[in-house]
């Protein structure tokens, strides 16, 4: 097999796992069968377990929430707001147990180095989402606000899969409302009139 190949069929197996349980549950032998290969192949390709579930939390931050398209003048804010919120909902809902995981990154700087990069490419996909590009790009306080917002989603999120306080369909509504005013009226309200 191609080694980009091997490399990936290894980082789908070892998702797999870590995705239906915790890290410390998952061996590296246990990871290297599941993906037909020899211990000593999985470590040469990443390494130690460690950065094999660097690698694993990194692959599955970094697909998009849902693929909404480009913003496009006159399309509805809500509906495209709705799409990702349900998208973003999806993600971790198929990968709860490696996202509350990545989310306790326990002072480790790797970790929080990636979770970092997701939360920036959040508020990209927000910006791409909701057509705020040209503003977000002349006034760091947008992008400032849109990182709130994600810090907001992430606690809300973690009330739904680790808590149980709260409903998908509640944290849904709760965060597509939440966006919703913050990209009407309050992005406006601290940007001035001129942004309105």
């Amino acid at each position: 097999m191609d080694p980009d190949d091997r490399r990936r069929q290894i980082l789908a197996r070892a998702w797999t796992l870590f995705r239906e349980r915790p890290y410390g549950e998952v061996s590296s032998t246990e990871i290297a069968a599941a993906a037909g290969v020899s211990r000593g192949l999985l470590n040469h390709y990443f390494g130690t377990k460690r950065e094999l579930y660097l690698a694993a939390v990194a692959e599955m931050l970094s697909v998009p929430p849902v693929p909404v398209p480009e913003y496009v003048a006159g399309a509805g804010v809500r509906d495209r707001v709705c799409q990702s919120v349900d998208g973003w909902l999806e993600l971790l809902e198929r990968n709860q147990e490696t996202w509350l995981a990545a989310m306790s990154t326990g002072g480790d700087p790797e970790l929080e180095r990636i979770v970092d990069q997701a939360r920036e490419r959040m508020v990209d996909h927000i910006i791409e989402v909701v057509g705020l590009g040209p503003v977000a790009r002349s006034r760091p306080e947008v992008r400032g606000m849109l990182r709130g917002f994600s810090g907001l989603a992430e606690a809300t999120s973690a009330e739904w899969l680790r808590r149980g306080r709260l409903t998908r369909r509640q944290v849904h509504v709760f965060l597509e409302e939440a966006l919703v005013r913050l990209l009407e009226d309050i992005i406006p309200l601290v940007l001035g009139d001129a942004a309105r």
